[in-house]
Order: structure tokens, then C-alpha cells, then sequence
């Protein structure tokens, strides 16, 4: 493990929190040692659920202090909604490649997010290979997302099958942060966590717990553990 690895992150996804405590539920994460917190924007067109716009986001911005709001938006036309997102407090903007009319057009996207004083984030899909990240364009973000489920349906299961991209995402891009979203939890962050993932979103996983607080320093634990095979053939064992 290099002195620059990335350190680990723990990001709840709040579709899992009471949204009639939004505020509460944020901070109750925060004080338990969540660094971000996941805010899946989805609306209806890109994914078919719809969740939370720019207006929610305001709201949590103006009520939780010091919040880092990591807005993971599966929408069509990401673009479009880089300024409002901005105002509403967002800290971190991940668009789907999948999204974009012209996937080549990519890059344009990220400096507009930058410009707008966000980090920039790229998704992939279950069904999208990590090759659609360009090399060009994963040294361009701060963050690269890998789908363990598909975006915007519910109740799916962890598809191991996606790990193997987290792997060689972590050999291109050694000292950048990727995230893994979708069925993580006790019984999954560690294969994450040992492919390379050092940025780990969960849901019902920690809102649900009993003692979050202890959910999330395993998952921190595990990903520093993971850090001793990045990159070597044990990477991927018990797939």
C-alpha cells in the first residue's frame, strides 16, 4: 500500500433513511463516522423510479452542517442539471456514461462540473465494461462508480459478477477513489473492499443497523485490509 492510496469512505445511501427524518438521519450517519453521504437522484426517464431533485438537496444542505453530499445522478441529460445541483450544496457529481448521447463528450461534462466547484464522478451500469471508461478519461475525474445492481430498480441482489471491473478500474487508476453501490454489505464489502474499492455506499445495510457506528468502522476496516492485494491475483479470489 503506497503512502497515496485512497483513504477509505463510507457514503449512506439515504433512500434507505426515513425521509420524514432526512435531516436526523443524516447526522445520526455522520456522528457514527460516515464521511459523505449517498443522495441517488433518479428521474424517472433514465432510471424508471423517481426520488429527489435539487429542491431536497437544498434542504439538507441548509439543515445538516458540513454536509458532503455525494449526489449520484442517474438522469438523462446530466448536464443540464450540473448548476442547480451546484447551488443546492452538492460536493460531488457522478453522471452515467450510459447517459450521454455522445459518450466522446464526456470530458466537457467534467470541467463543467469542476467549474461549477463539484468533484466529478463517472458511473458504469452492470451491463456497461469498465473498457468504456477511456484512460483519458478516468485521469480526468476525481471518482469512478461500478453498479453492483442495476440503477433505479429495487430490491436487487449483489451481482459479484461486477467486481472483476473494480479490479482492473484499481490497476489503471491506482490513486483514485472508486466507489462501489448497490447490495453492499457485511457480507459483500469484502470482496469490494479486496478489488479495490475504497469508497463504499450502503443502505439498508446501515440505516437498518442496530449499532451503524460498528457497520461502518468494518467497512473501513476492510477496505484498509483490502489494500494489501489491490492489484495481485488474490484481488478476485472466492468470486
Amino acid at each position: 500500500m503506497s503512502p497515496s492510496s485512497p483513504r477509505a469512505i463510507v457514503s449512506p445511501s439515504v433512500l434507505a433513511s426515513n425521509f420524514a427524518q432526512l435531516g436526523d438521519e443524516i447526522r445520526r450517519m455522520m456522528k457514527c463516522g460516515a464521511e459523505w453521504v449517498h443522495m441517488d437522484v433518479m428521474d424517472g426517464h433514465f432510471v424508471p423510479n423517481i426520488t429527489m431533485g435539487a429542491p431536497v438537496l437544498a434542504s439538507v444542505d441548509k439543515d445538516v452542517k458540513d454536509v458532503f453530499m455525494d449526489c449520484h445522478m442517474m438522469v438523462s441529460d446530466p448536464e443540464k442539471w450540473v448548476k442547480p445541483v451546484a447551488e443546492a450544496g452538492g460536493k460531488s457529481y457522478t453522471f452515467h456514461i450510459e447517459a450521454l448521447a455522445d459518450p466522446s463528450k464526456a470530458p466537457e461534462l467534467v470541467d463543467l462540473i469542476h467549474s461549477h466547484s463539484m468533484r466529478a464522478a463517472v458511473a458504469i451500469s452492470p451491463s456497461t465494461p469498465s473498457s468504456a471508461i477511456s484512460t483519458s478519461l478516468g485521469q480526468k475525474v476525481d471518482m469512478l462508480l461500478v453498479m453492483t445492481v442495476v440503477p433505479g430498480a429495487g430490491g436487487q441482489k449483489f451481482m459479484k459478477e461486477c467486481v472483476p471491473k473494480v479490479s482492473e478500474l484499481r490497476e489503471r487508476f491506482p490513486e483514485k477513489d472508486i466507489q462501489v453501490d448497490g447490495g453492499v454489505g457485511p457480507g459483500t464489502v469484502g470482496c469490494c473492499a479486496r478489488a479495490g474499492s475504497n469508497v463504499i455506499v450502503a443502505g439498508t445495510a446501515l440505516f437498518g443497523a442496530s449499532d451503524p457506528k460498528s457497520v461502518i468502522d468494518d467497512f473501513k476496516k476492510q477496505v484498509d485490509e483490502g489494500k494489501s492485494v489491490w492489484g495481485t491475483e488474490k484481488a478476485l479470489e472466492g468470486l
